[in-house]
Protein backbone atom coordinates (compact mmCIF):
# COMPACT_ATOMS: atom_id res chain seq x y z
CA UNK A 1 0.00 0.00 0.00
CA UNK A 2 2.01 2.93 -1.31
CA UNK A 3 -0.12 5.84 0.15
CA UNK A 4 0.75 4.02 3.59
CA UNK A 5 4.43 3.56 3.21
CA UNK A 6 4.46 7.11 2.07
CA UNK A 7 2.72 8.58 4.48
CA UNK A 8 4.77 6.28 7.17
CA UNK A 9 8.15 7.65 5.62
CA UNK A 10 7.28 11.43 5.81
CA UNK A 11 6.29 11.21 9.78
CA UNK A 12 9.73 8.98 10.08
CA UNK A 13 11.68 11.46 8.42
CA UNK A 14 9.55 14.74 9.92
CA UNK A 15 10.24 13.42 13.43
CA UNK A 16 6.90 13.87 13.78
CA UNK A 17 6.34 10.24 14.93
CA UNK A 18 9.27 8.12 16.23
CA UNK A 19 7.51 4.78 15.75
CA UNK A 20 5.08 3.27 13.55
CA UNK A 21 2.73 0.09 14.59
CA UNK A 22 1.54 -2.13 11.68
CA UNK A 23 1.36 -4.85 9.63
CA UNK A 24 4.51 -6.80 8.14
CA UNK A 25 5.09 -10.68 6.96
CA UNK A 26 5.20 -13.48 9.58
CA UNK A 27 6.07 -16.69 8.44
CA UNK A 28 3.68 -19.16 7.13
CA UNK A 29 1.51 -16.88 5.21
CA UNK A 30 0.72 -14.98 8.11
CA UNK A 31 1.64 -11.19 9.31
CA UNK A 32 2.65 -9.97 12.46
CA UNK A 33 2.94 -6.28 14.45
CA UNK A 34 6.35 -4.74 13.41
CA UNK A 35 7.48 -1.65 15.10
CA UNK A 36 9.61 0.91 11.97
CA UNK A 37 11.63 3.41 13.81
CA UNK A 38 13.94 4.08 10.47
CA UNK A 39 12.54 6.08 7.11
CA UNK A 40 13.70 3.41 5.64
CA UNK A 41 12.15 0.11 6.55
CA UNK A 42 8.79 1.59 5.84
CA UNK A 43 8.76 -0.44 2.97
CA UNK A 44 8.18 -3.46 5.34
CA UNK A 45 4.78 -2.58 6.20
CA UNK A 46 1.83 -4.41 4.36
CA UNK A 47 -1.48 -3.97 4.43
CA UNK A 48 -3.96 -6.70 2.80
CA UNK A 49 -6.87 -8.72 4.05
CA UNK A 50 -4.60 -10.81 6.34
CA UNK A 51 -3.94 -8.14 8.45
CA UNK A 52 -7.05 -8.78 10.90
CA UNK A 53 -5.14 -8.18 14.41
CA UNK A 54 -5.94 -5.60 16.69
CA UNK A 55 -2.87 -3.99 17.38
CA UNK A 56 -4.13 -1.86 19.59
CA UNK A 57 -2.93 -3.69 22.32
CA UNK A 58 0.60 -2.73 22.03
CA UNK A 59 -0.78 1.61 22.17
CA UNK A 60 0.23 1.09 26.01
CA UNK A 61 2.66 -1.19 26.09
CA UNK A 62 5.81 0.23 27.98
CA UNK A 63 8.55 -0.82 25.93
CA UNK A 64 6.53 0.91 22.79
CA UNK A 65 5.70 4.24 24.93
CA UNK A 66 9.36 4.64 25.47
CA UNK A 67 10.45 4.87 21.55
CA UNK A 68 8.36 8.16 21.37
CA UNK A 69 5.45 9.64 19.89
CA UNK A 70 3.87 6.54 18.25
CA UNK A 71 1.37 6.34 14.92
CA UNK A 72 -0.31 2.99 14.85
CA UNK A 73 -2.05 1.52 11.35
CA UNK A 74 -5.45 1.35 12.91
CA UNK A 75 -8.61 -0.55 11.04
CA UNK A 76 -11.99 -0.77 12.45
CA UNK A 77 -11.83 -2.16 15.08
CA UNK A 78 -8.28 -0.86 16.27
CA UNK A 79 -9.95 2.93 15.85
CA UNK A 80 -13.18 1.18 18.20
CA UNK A 81 -10.37 0.41 20.84
CA UNK A 82 -8.72 4.10 20.55
CA UNK A 83 -11.71 5.91 21.70
CA UNK A 84 -12.62 3.38 24.38
CA UNK A 85 -8.66 3.80 25.56
CA UNK A 86 -9.14 7.56 25.61
CA UNK A 87 -12.68 6.95 27.58
CA UNK A 88 -10.80 5.98 29.86
CA UNK A 89 -8.35 8.42 30.29
CA UNK A 90 -5.26 6.37 28.87
CA UNK A 91 -4.38 8.09 26.18
CA UNK A 92 -5.30 11.84 25.46
CA UNK A 93 -5.92 13.35 21.87
CA UNK A 94 -2.81 14.23 20.09
CA UNK A 95 -0.85 12.14 21.64
CA UNK A 96 -1.08 9.17 19.17
CA UNK A 97 -0.82 9.54 15.35
CA UNK A 98 -3.35 7.45 13.41
CA UNK A 99 -3.07 5.70 10.02
CA UNK A 100 -6.60 5.19 9.52
CA UNK A 101 -7.41 2.16 6.86
CA UNK A 102 -10.82 2.18 5.72
CA UNK A 103 -12.95 -1.43 5.28
CA UNK A 104 -12.36 -0.88 1.59
CA UNK A 105 -8.16 -0.28 2.22
CA UNK A 106 -8.04 3.22 1.74
CA UNK A 107 -5.72 5.49 4.11
CA UNK A 108 -7.70 7.78 6.30
CA UNK A 109 -7.01 11.51 7.00
CA UNK A 110 -8.40 11.22 10.92
CA UNK A 111 -6.48 13.81 12.84
CA UNK A 112 -8.28 13.67 16.10
CA UNK A 113 -10.67 11.90 18.08
CA UNK A 114 -13.44 13.43 16.59
CA UNK A 115 -12.61 12.58 13.14
CA UNK A 116 -12.65 9.20 14.58
CA UNK A 117 -15.87 8.93 16.29
CA UNK A 118 -17.51 9.99 12.87
CA UNK A 119 -15.85 7.78 10.99
CA UNK A 120 -15.99 5.01 13.45
CA UNK A 121 -19.97 5.51 13.91
CA UNK A 122 -20.86 5.85 10.07
CA UNK A 123 -19.47 2.22 9.99
CA UNK A 124 -21.21 -1.19 10.43
CA UNK A 125 -19.35 -3.17 13.28
CA UNK A 126 -21.78 -6.19 14.52
CA UNK A 127 -21.21 -9.81 15.08
CA UNK A 128 -21.21 -12.24 12.33
CA UNK A 129 -23.91 -14.28 11.72
CA UNK A 130 -22.28 -17.41 13.17
CA UNK A 131 -21.03 -15.50 16.09
CA UNK A 132 -24.92 -14.62 16.84
CA UNK A 133 -26.01 -18.00 16.00
CA UNK A 134 -23.76 -19.61 18.59
CA UNK A 135 -24.52 -16.76 21.29
CA UNK A 136 -28.25 -17.86 20.50
CA UNK A 137 -27.74 -21.56 20.81
CA UNK A 138 -26.00 -21.34 24.14
CA UNK A 139 -28.68 -18.90 25.54
CA UNK A 140 -31.54 -21.39 24.86
CA UNK A 141 -29.78 -23.98 26.31
CA UNK A 142 -31.51 -25.15 30.09
CA UNK A 143 -29.30 -23.83 32.60
CA UNK A 144 -27.88 -27.14 33.24
CA UNK A 145 -27.00 -28.14 29.58
CA UNK A 146 -25.36 -24.11 30.04
CA UNK A 147 -23.04 -24.94 32.58
CA UNK A 148 -22.12 -28.41 31.24
CA UNK A 149 -21.09 -26.39 27.81
CA UNK A 150 -18.88 -23.74 29.65
CA UNK A 151 -17.62 -26.21 31.94
CA UNK A 152 -16.21 -28.57 29.50
CA UNK A 153 -14.78 -25.65 27.44
CA UNK A 154 -13.32 -23.83 30.78
CA UNK A 155 -11.83 -27.28 31.80
CA UNK A 156 -9.16 -27.27 28.72
CA UNK A 157 -7.72 -23.63 29.77
CA UNK A 158 -4.61 -24.30 31.59
CA UNK A 159 -4.39 -20.01 32.18
CA UNK A 160 -1.57 -19.10 29.70
CA UNK A 161 -3.37 -16.08 29.68
CA UNK A 162 -2.77 -15.99 26.11
CA UNK A 163 -6.21 -14.13 26.03
CA UNK A 164 -5.55 -11.11 28.35
CA UNK A 165 -2.12 -10.50 26.56
CA UNK A 166 -4.34 -10.14 23.45
CA UNK A 167 -7.01 -7.94 24.56
CA UNK A 168 -6.22 -4.08 23.92
CA UNK A 169 -9.04 -3.77 27.49
CA UNK A 170 -6.85 -5.51 29.30
CA UNK A 171 -4.20 -2.94 29.89
CA UNK A 172 -3.76 -3.28 33.86
CA UNK A 173 0.02 -2.88 34.63
CA UNK A 174 -0.84 -6.10 37.56
CA UNK A 175 -4.01 -8.51 36.94
CA UNK A 176 -6.16 -9.27 39.95
CA UNK A 177 -5.13 -13.24 38.96
CA UNK A 178 -1.14 -11.70 39.94
CA UNK A 179 -1.87 -10.54 43.22
CA UNK A 180 -0.93 -12.99 46.17
CA UNK A 181 -2.03 -10.69 49.19
CA UNK A 182 -4.84 -11.43 49.18
CA UNK A 183 -5.46 -14.55 46.37
CA UNK A 184 -8.33 -13.34 44.71
CA UNK A 185 -7.97 -15.72 41.75
CA UNK A 186 -6.81 -19.66 42.40
CA UNK A 187 -3.28 -19.80 40.39
CA UNK A 188 -4.03 -23.51 39.17
CA UNK A 189 -5.58 -24.56 36.17
CA UNK A 190 -9.00 -26.30 37.84
CA UNK A 191 -12.34 -26.27 37.40
CA UNK A 192 -12.83 -23.02 40.22
CA UNK A 193 -10.11 -21.55 39.19
CA UNK A 194 -10.85 -21.44 35.64
CA UNK A 195 -14.47 -20.04 36.13
CA UNK A 196 -13.72 -16.98 38.44
CA UNK A 197 -10.78 -16.33 36.16
CA UNK A 198 -12.96 -16.33 32.80
CA UNK A 199 -15.80 -15.16 34.88
CA UNK A 200 -13.99 -12.22 36.03
CA UNK A 201 -12.11 -11.22 32.88
CA UNK A 202 -15.56 -11.14 31.34
CA UNK A 203 -16.73 -8.83 34.17
CA UNK A 204 -14.14 -6.32 34.20
CA UNK A 205 -14.87 -6.34 29.82
CA UNK A 206 -18.68 -5.59 30.36
CA UNK A 207 -19.74 -1.78 28.74
CA UNK A 208 -15.54 -2.21 27.63
CA UNK A 209 -14.98 -5.24 24.95
CA UNK A 210 -15.28 -3.93 21.38
CA UNK A 211 -16.02 -7.44 20.43
CA UNK A 212 -12.38 -7.35 17.66
CA UNK A 213 -12.02 -11.64 18.90
CA UNK A 214 -8.49 -11.59 19.56
CA UNK A 215 -9.11 -13.30 22.94
CA UNK A 216 -10.21 -16.55 20.82
CA UNK A 217 -8.22 -15.78 18.11
CA UNK A 218 -5.11 -16.13 20.52
CA UNK A 219 -6.35 -18.85 23.01
CA UNK A 220 -4.35 -22.01 21.85
CA UNK A 221 -7.32 -24.52 22.54
CA UNK A 222 -9.70 -22.62 20.60
CA UNK A 223 -11.75 -21.79 23.76
CA UNK A 224 -14.92 -19.91 22.10
CA UNK A 225 -13.91 -17.16 25.02
CA UNK A 226 -15.31 -14.13 22.89
CA UNK A 227 -18.79 -15.78 23.19
CA UNK A 228 -18.69 -14.65 26.93
CA UNK A 229 -18.29 -10.88 26.24
CA UNK A 230 -20.17 -10.80 23.19
CA UNK A 231 -22.81 -11.71 25.32
CA UNK A 232 -22.18 -9.12 27.36
CA UNK A 233 -22.48 -6.32 24.87
CA UNK A 234 -26.12 -7.51 23.87
CA UNK A 235 -26.69 -7.14 27.50
CA UNK A 236 -25.09 -3.46 27.78
CA UNK A 237 -26.52 -2.19 24.93
CA UNK A 238 -30.25 -3.73 25.98
CA UNK A 239 -30.25 -2.84 29.50
CA UNK A 240 -27.96 0.99 29.59
CA UNK A 241 -27.94 1.83 25.63
CA UNK A 242 -24.58 1.89 25.44
CA UNK A 243 -21.48 0.46 23.15
CA UNK A 244 -18.05 0.24 23.57
CA UNK A 245 -15.42 2.40 21.04
CA UNK A 246 -17.99 5.16 19.32
CA UNK A 247 -16.38 7.94 21.74
CA UNK A 248 -13.71 9.08 23.46
CA UNK A 249 -15.37 10.78 26.68
CA UNK A 250 -18.12 8.08 27.12
CA UNK A 251 -18.99 7.14 30.63
CA UNK A 252 -17.63 4.11 32.47
CA UNK A 253 -21.40 1.60 32.34
CA UNK A 254 -20.77 -0.44 35.14
CA UNK A 255 -19.45 3.24 37.44
CA UNK A 256 -22.16 5.37 36.23
CA UNK A 257 -25.60 5.51 38.05
CA UNK A 258 -28.72 7.03 36.57
CA UNK A 259 -32.06 7.39 37.64
CA UNK A 260 -33.42 5.86 34.42
CA UNK A 261 -31.33 2.73 34.30
CA UNK A 262 -33.58 -0.80 34.43
CA UNK A 263 -32.88 -2.69 37.57
CA UNK A 264 -34.86 -5.80 36.51
CA UNK A 265 -31.52 -7.07 37.49
CA UNK A 266 -32.45 -7.44 41.05
CA UNK A 267 -34.87 -10.23 42.02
Amino acid sequence: MDDLRKKAKELLESGSAKVIIGYGEGTAGKTRAIFVTKPEDTEKLIFDNRCINNFAVYILKHEVKHLGKRAIVATLPVLRSILQMASEKQIEDGELIILGISTDGKLLDLPDFKAVEDYVKSQKFDLTDEEKEAIKKIEAMPMEERWAFWQNELSKCFKCYACRQACPMCFCVRCNVENNQPQWIPVAAHQLGNFEWHLMRAMHLAGRCINCGECAKACPLDIPLNLLTYNLIEEVEGDFNSQAGLSASADSVLSTYKTDDKEHFIQ
